[in-house]
């Protein structure tokens, strides 16, 4: 059976063999000589080591003084749930006509006035016809084209 003491001068805790009682060695914390004292002297019996407990976990939550960003982006509501919401705000929709070409069929009507009639003829605010020149890359020639930007409230 083993002894379990401390050292009287830096408190280490040490363990002997029982036969070491009354005999003296030298710390190996502090190098001080010590006499190892016999069981009924103060020093206790080895006892199983116990299991460490468990650890206390601390979590802090961040705050902050502004909204944070969100991490998955809204889409966007359909135009007839904003149309028919009373909080509209100015928004703007462009069409190019190069855009709206479909195997030879040219759709820019078509797809003006179908999203005219969507919003609605009270959301509308503007209605303005943009020209504009973009290079084409395959044949490296400026190519003009037009298109509408719309105004609107939604």
């Amino acid at each position: 059976m083993d002894l379990v003491f401390k050292c009287p001068h830096c408190e280490q805790e040490l363990e002997v063999d029982a036969g070491g009682a009354g005999t003296t060695l030298q710390c190996p914390s502090c190098s001080n000589t010590i006499t190892v004292p016999s069981q009924e002297s103060g020093g206790r019996p080895a006892a199983p080591p116990a299991p460490p407990p468990p650890a206390e976990k601390h979590f802090t939550v961040p705050v902050r003084n502004t909204a944070a960003e969100p991490l998955i982006a809204k889409p966007q509501r359909p135009l007839e749930v904003v149309a028919k919401d009373g909080d509209k705000i100015v928004r703007i929709k462009t069409f190019k006509r190069s855009e709206c070409l479909e195997v030879g069929r040219d759709r820019f009507d078509e797809k003006v006035s179908l999203f005219l009639q969507q919003v609605g003829q009270a959301n509308i605010i503007s209605i303005n016809t943009v020209s504009y020149s973009a290079l084409d890359m395959t044949t490296q020639k400026e190519l003009s084209d037009y298109g509408v930007l719309i105004v609107f409230k939604g």
